[in-house]
Parts: C-alpha cells; sequence; structure tokens
C-alpha cells in the first residue's frame, strides 16, 4: 500500500504499529479469549476530552471496563420520546445485557463543556455553529444556577464546582432509569461519582453521604 497518509494520520498509523507489537502480539492470549465476547463488570462514562482516557487513566486491559463518552460525561434523563437515545441504548446494553455490576461517572478539570454550561458563551448559537452543544449542555442549567449564586461565571473555582456538579447531574439522572433503580436498590449495581484532575493527576471520588470529591493517593 503506498503510503499517502497525512502526516496526523501517520502519527496514528506509527502508534497502530506499536500496538501491534507492545499491546496485541504480546497479549495474544488476552485478545484470543475476547473473539466470544466480552464481560466487562465496570462501566465508565466519561467526556469525550482527549485528555482523559478512561483506559489509560485506570491502566486497564482490553475488555475490562464497558465505556461511553460524550461532551461533559452527561447521562440523560430516562425518556422515551422519539429520537436517537446513544448514550440510553448504551447505558440498557450495559446494564441489562453485560449485566456490569458498577457504573463510574467520571468528570474532569478543564472541561469545556461545562465551562460552555457556567458561561453560557454558546446560548442561542444555530445547530451546527454551536448548537447542538448548547442544547447538549442545557442538562446543567439547575446546576449551573446553584454555581453561579455561590461562586459566580469565572475562574477555576466556579468551573470545578460545575465541573463536579456535572457528575452530581449524571448520577441523578441514572437513576431516573427503572432498570438502574431497580438493580441498584436490590444491591446489583453500584454507581459512582468521579473527578480526574488534569492538573495534577490526581483521581477524586464522590461520596454521597457527604456529598464530597476526595483525591485518591
Amino acid at each position: 500500500m503506498t503510503d499517502t497518509f497525512s502526516p496526523e494520520l501517520s502519527r496514528l498509523i506509527d502508534g497502530y504499529r506499536r500496538f501491534r507489537q507492545s499491546g496485541w502480539t504480546a497479549n495474544r492470549e488476552r485478545w484470543a479469549s475476547l473473539r466470544d465476547g466480552q464481560e466487562p463488570e465496570v462501566m465508565v462514562i466519561a467526556c469525550s476530552d482527549s485528555r482523559v482516557d478512561p483506559a489509560q487513566i485506570f491502566d486497564v486491559d482490553p475488555g475490562e471496563i464497558f465505556v461511553v463518552r460524550n461532551v461533559s460525561a452527561m447521562v440523560p434523563p430516562f425518556e422515551t420520546n422519539p429520537g436517537h437515545h446513544g448514550v440510553s441504548a448504551a447505558l440498557e446494553f450495559a446494564i441489562q445485557v453485560l449485566k456490569v455490576k458498577e457504573v463510574v461517572v467520571m468528570g474532569h478539570g478543564m472541561c469545556g463543556g461545562c465551562k460552555a454550561a457556567l458561561t453560557r458563551e454558546l446560548h442561542g448559537a444555530e445547530p451546527g455553529e454551536g448548537g447542538f452543544i448548547a442544547n447538549w449542555i442545557s442538562m446543567l442549567d439547575d446546576a449551573r444556577d446553584a454555581v453561579v449564586a455561590e461562586h459566580g461565571t469565572h475562574g477555576r473555582v466556579a468551573e470545578r464546582a460545575m465541573e463536579q456538579a456535572g457528575v452530581r447531574v449524571s448520577l441523578a439522572n441514572l437513576r431516573t432509569f427503572p432498570c438502574v433503580r431497580s438493580k441498584e436498590r436490590n444491591g446489583e449495581l453500584k454507581l459512582r461519582g468521579a473527578f480526574f484532575a488534569i492538573s495534577d493527576g490526581l483521581l477524586h471520588v464522590l461520596d454521597e453521604t457527604t456529598d464530597e470529591f476526595s483525591p485518591i493517593e
């Protein structure tokens, strides 16, 4: 095959070649065990941000976690109206088919989506010009009001409060799904909130009894 790749794709192809040597070839038995299916015990809902790859942060092997990534790691509430419900479909598959035991919602520092929710810089934008993002992060509007009342709309203190509030919103929305509620009530499923700070590389975990995030050292 003639190498006509762009510089950007060439870097990915180089990475693929390294993966073939150190990730796939060196772990043939692991990959062979996954040919007939997957049995992850944990689902991670994370942001699409290129700096916060759950597989890298948690240092897991292929097949260990079922991952869904989107802007600001959001989970919409349970809805049955017409439309394409990507996160809901993935959640349904993880819980009902794969029967994961835990769902982790992981927010992160320097989140552009949460910052836009806080400042409302995309408010009123047309679809394709920021409108899709604005509509998506409108799920944070109620949480935003509380953050703004205490911290204002600018600065890292306000931004981190908004980022962590987003995790709480997604956890609350998870519990609007009947299958989640029943499995959590029966002890078959645990929900967990987490926050990864890009600035210092620390993972924080939410204690829902105190509503506080604490770092894992």
